[in-house]
């Protein structure tokens, strides 16, 4: 075990940081863009059984926003600590502060699924259904329900994982649920006459299966951290501090989701269309974003790493180079997309309503995502670092304190069209802070790397 140990600091201490930034960015990639595929096959399935079955879906995604938001608070939370204590060579609390963030997150999930089935039917309208689309979500959303507390766990194991230095077993557990989903869809749905139930059913499922592949990786000796209920610390002070740290991802999270919801409402004004239209170009927004938040997610790991070994240039230099590439992947995609927008439209809904509110709003999507991996590769190292309250501001800014006001006002001041500007615009404008911040860390991180013992 010291072996193991003491080669996998030499890597990530060791390692040139552009060689060590795609190595542990290419399996978070795949696992995000998996995980977007599915989102829009799911979509793309589901909207064979019409317009407002369609719009249930992007409901939805709302709500797994918030069990994702969750997952990651307690994920990303455990995951920088003990990736820190990883680079002070503290081995042993670092297993503790991992149980402790899993076993929480666990019980948590059980919390929400039995919150959830006792309050269904306001949950869907809270989410944005309209009396046409409620049926169909409240089917799935059940399912959803009833995957909680393996899904918002599993979060928590990929991202202990990728903090790790490992996320290629990460990639295995979330890349093996995602591809049994994708499968599942049509199997249940059609060939089953489950219909939205059938999709419902196929991501309960694989979430389940996730969960037993990533946990086979923690019981199996392939991991620093090692999870165990008599690790875990039951100290409020330990479990507010995993929750601090992680509390960016919870902002952003749950911020997202409340913009989902008010971004739900307002377009339901103009009817299911313009709901199904703008839940399809947030599934492929988020599927070109995956490429710069993975690259981003393999920059997190060595900055909090190197952080805790004192390694401060290669903290500096794995940023830099980070947000170069991302910034060129997103350019090159993004155009892609904007040049075929109403095609990928027709792809999901060939609703000449759904084509017509998508297509503009999609390009204008795709226009301001250049602006996102600055921003969001800033709030990592933040996050990663330890500077909890600077990354919470700058996860509150990106993620709904701008949109969310931008939305209400453009919706009135300009309809339809305001909705489809209003996150552009947001993204835009994130810019700002994001550049303010960064200059306060660099002021602050110390020049030269310090000897770790």
């Amino acid at each position: 075990m010291e072996d193991k140990r003491q080669k996998q600091y030499k890597m990530m201490t060791e390692t040139p940081v552009q060689k060590l930034i795609l190595q542990l960015s290419i399996p978070t990639i795949i696992s995000m863009l998996i995980t977007s595929i599915y989102n829009m096959a799911d979509t793309a399935f589901v909207g064979r059984l019409g317009t407002s079955a369609s719009g249930a879906v992007g409901i939805v995604f709302g709500f797994m926003a918030i069990i994702q938001a969750v997952g990651f608070m307690f994920g990303q939370g455990s995951g920088s600590i003990l990736s820190r204590l990883l680079g002070q060579k503290n081995y042993e609390e670092a297993s503790r502060i991992g149980s402790t963030g899993f076993f929480c997150a666990i019980f948590l999930g059980l919390i929400i699924l039995t919150a959830g089935l006792i309050f269904l039917d306001p949950l869907v309208y809270l989410l944005g259904s309209t009396k046409t689309i409620a049926p169909y979500a409240k089917t799935y959303i059940t399912f959803i329900l009833l995957a909680c507390p393996p899904m918002i766990s599993s979060f928590v194991m990929n991202n202990i994982l990728r903090y790790e230095g490992k996320a290629s077993l990460g990639m295995i557990g979330m890349l093996s649920g995602s591809l049994l989903n994708i499968a599942g869809d049509p199997i249940l749905m059609f060939q089953f006459h489950l219909g939205i139930a059938g999709a419902g059913l196929s991501t309960a499922i694989s979430q389940y299966i996730s969960f037993f592949i990533l946990l086979y990786m923690f019981l199996s000796d392939k991991t620093q951290t090692k999870l165990s209920i008599r690790k875990v610390i039951p100290d409020p002070a330990v479990i507010i501090d995993i929750c601090t740290t992680g509390f960016p991802s919870l902002i952003r999270q749950a911020l997202a989701s409340i913009a989902t919801m008010i971004l739900n409402k307002k377009a339901g004004y103009y009817g299911d269309a313009a709901v199904a239209a703008m839940s399809i170009v947030s599934r492929i927004g988020m599927f070109v974003f995956s490429f710069s938040l993975g690259i981003g997610q393999g920059f997190q790991p060595i900055s909090a790493f190197n952080y805790g070994a004192r390694k401060y240039d290669r903290v500096r230099s794995g940023f830099f180079y980070t947000v170069v590439f991302s910034e060129t992947v997103i350019f090159v995609i993004s155009l892609g997309v904007i040049l075929f927008s109403g095609t990928l439209i027709q792809l999901f809904r060939n609703d000449p309503a759904v084509i017509e509110i998508g297509t503009r709003a999609l390009r204008l999507h795709c226009m301001a995502l250049v602006f996102m991996p600055f921003g969001t590769v800033t709030e990592m190292l933040l996050q990663s670092t330890g500077h909890r309250f600077q990354a919470s501001i700058m996860s509150s800014l990106r993620s709904g304190l701008l949109f969310i006001p931008l939305l209400i006002l453009l919706s009135g001041l300009r309809g339809l069209s305001g909705i489809q500007e209003a996150q552009p615009l947001s993204y835009v404008l994130s810019t700002i802070p994001s550049l303010y911040m960064l200059v306060w860390f660099f002021r602050r991180l110390p020049p030269q790397s310090e000897s770790s013992e």
